[in-house]
């Protein structure tokens, strides 16, 4: 009679040690696309740089929009001793200090929107580029 290596003893409905495991998601073995779409993408750095390009494009976009928010203040003539006015114009001419009066032109509406839209597109283009760029490190 051969050798057999018997079984330990059963208790209630737990299964045995022996029998392979059930399939499920708690015990299946994660593979490398699972990985990847975990950590955004395939990213290398993890989610860190993910995080950082975030937070990059975030502030990219809210300058655009108190530079935005400024121009249409503007030119629909808001009451310039509003409180709120008077902050969303103290931001956009703290964003947009480098680039004041590089258009001078007669038309005061005009030269308020290129010289607020200029630096609202350039924030938007180097903000976005450099959001782009960690995101594929």
């Amino acid at each position: 009679m051969p050798y057999a290596q018997a079984e330990p003893p059963q208790h209630g409905n737990s299964p045995s040690p022996y029998a392979p495991a059930p399939a499920g998601p708690y015990n299946a073995v994660p593979d490398a696309a699972s990985d990847a779409s975990r950590s955004g993408g395939g990213n290398r750095r993890g989610l860190g740089a993910d995080r950082l390009a975030l937070i990059i494009h975030s502030l990219a976009d809210i300058a655009a929009a108190f530079l935005g928010l400024w121009i249409l203040l503007y030119l629909l003539e808001a009451n310039q001793v509003n409180v709120f006015v008077g902050f969303v114009h103290g931001v956009a001419d703290w964003l947009a200090g480098w680039s004041q009066d590089i258009f001078v032109m007669e038309a005061e509406g005009l030269r308020v929107f290129f010289n607020y839209a200029l630096p609202a597109l350039i924030y938007l283009a180097v903000g976005h580029g450099a959001a782009a760029w960690l995101r594929r490190l």
